[in-house]
């Protein structure tokens, strides 16, 4: 009995000692498993960041879209973003800096990938500014560059101190024994801010006797600087010279002095170089304009903003060429279309 006894415990043992050999095995298979599912979610992890990598979603918001210059760089850079396949969204703010805050906050909210960004209000632009950067969605700031600049991967502007300079230089060269002098500007829109300086430093550096009887708000518009002339002529019917910080205000002004009899008497000088500028030009309408190139603005800011998108470093400070356009070279630019 005891001998049989024995044998039986032996044999348990043996038992034993193969189910935890069995046991351990299967715990190291177990771990391999593991391992190489874990390799897989690896693998998985890094072809979601290979995906990301398009189609891409732009965004593009201009300070108004009731401005010939911001459509035709939305519709330039609409173009080379769906030719590769990739979308493109809109907002308008309407020169209103709440609403263009909420326009972006609400593409963010559709998913950007990149913002093509020119401000309504180069300070009062911060909160879509912050918006994007807690939503990592990179900007690039064209034509009039935002007070935050470090908050933006890149700053494509035409030199708007030169576009203001040159028209500045010519009034000087059209009125050597002085003149008086109507601005219309917006104060918010850093481009215009750097334009007018431009002027009046082109201005003071030619050494003109010069007075300024009248400086107001245009708000880039039209309308309201067609307005606003009218009272100018009113209160200054002198004037010789209207200074606006868009073509479209100088369309306005063109408009007044039409309307008062006044065209060829009072010069008219904007900044864009707009197929309705330079066709004012060559009617003798308007008498210079610091010709911008939308086109290369356009096609520039959709090539930095892939660039970025590719992890490549850009520049962060790109300035595009401005020069005059006046009477005298109208006819080599044409009126049809932007330059």
């Amino acid at each position: 009995m005891k001998k049989l006894l024995a044998l039986v415990l032996a044999v348990l043992m043996v038992v034993t000692v193969f189910a935890g050999c069995a046991s351990s095995n299967g715990s190291s298979s177990t771990a391999d498993d593991q391992s190489s599912s874990a390799a897989t979610n690896d693998d998985a992890t890094s072809g979601d960041d290979t995906a990301s990598d398009g189609p891409y979603k732009f965004g593009y918001c201009a300070m108004t879209m009731n401005n010939p210059f911001f459509v035709y760089i939305s519709d330039t850079a609409k173009a080379i973003v769906e030719g590769n396949g990739d979308e493109y969204v809109t907002a308008d703010p309407q020169m209103d800096q709440a609403k263009q805050i909420a326009g972006v906050e609400d593409m963010v909210t559709q998913g950007i990938d990149v913002l093509l960004l020119n401000p309504v209000d180069t300070k009062g632009v911060r909160p879509a500014l912050d918006a994007c950067q807690e939503a990592g969605v990179p900007v690039v700031n064209f034509d009039a560059d935002v007070y935050d600049s470090d908050m933006v991967e890149s700053i494509l502007v035409s030199n708007n101190y030169k576009a203001g300079q040159v028209v500045g230089e010519r009034v000087a060269q059209d009125f050597p024994d002085g003149c008086t002098i109507a601005i219309f500007d917006s104060p918010t829109a850093k481009s215009t801010l750097d334009r007018v300086q431009g002027f009046t430093d082109a201005l003071n550096d030619s050494g003109i006797e010069y007075e300024v009887v009248f400086q107001q708000d245009g708000k880039g518009d039209t309308q309201v600087t067609l307005s606003l002339a009218e009272n100018c002529l009113q209160a200054n019917p002198d004037v010789d010279v209207m200074f606006a910080g868009n073509d479209p205000s100088a369309m306005g002004c063109v408009a007044a002095c039409e309307a008062a009899g006044k065209i060829g008497e009072v010069y008219i000088y904007g900044v864009d170089g707009s197929p309705e500028g330079k066709q004012a030009i060559k009617e003798g309408k308007m008498h210079g304009t610091g010709a911008q190139s939308p086109k290369s603005i356009a096609e520039q800011s959709v090539e930095v903003a892939y660039k970025i998108l590719a992890g490549e470093e850009v520049e962060h400070d790109i300035a595009v060429d401005v020069f005059l356009i006046s009477p005298d070279n109208v006819d080599e630019y044409g009126t049809d279309t932007w330059q």
